[in-house]
């Protein structure tokens, strides 16, 4: 497990090693947005797969409907509430 965590941490510092080197350019930087939309789309339709697949999921899903609907409701409000706070404090001109 730990190694596992030092993986995934040697990507990302290796990540933002390459961002650093390639820079500002438009062309790579928008191939990159892309291929990571294209990332996410992916592992969103295999994640998907893998709850279609999974029994004690599609039975229990009405439970895990309605705690997944409560808590991203309170995600949704907290986040609206510190970014309100933020730019309060940060951005707005006074």
């Amino acid at each position: 497990m730990l190694t596992d965590i030092i993986i995934v941490l040697a990507i990302m510092v290796l990540g933002i090693g390459i961002g650093l080197v390639i820079g500002n350019r438009p062309k790579i930087i928008k191939f990159v947005g892309l291929l990571t939309s294209f990332s996410i789309f992916l592992l969103l339709f295999l994640l998907g797969i893998g709850v279609g697949t999974n029994d004690q999921i599609v039975k229990n899903l009405d439970t895990i409907g309605i705690q997944a609907l409560v808590l991203t409701i309170g995600a949704l409000l907290g986040s609206l509430v510190c970014a309100y706070f933020t730019y309060s404090l940060f951005f707005k001109k006074k």
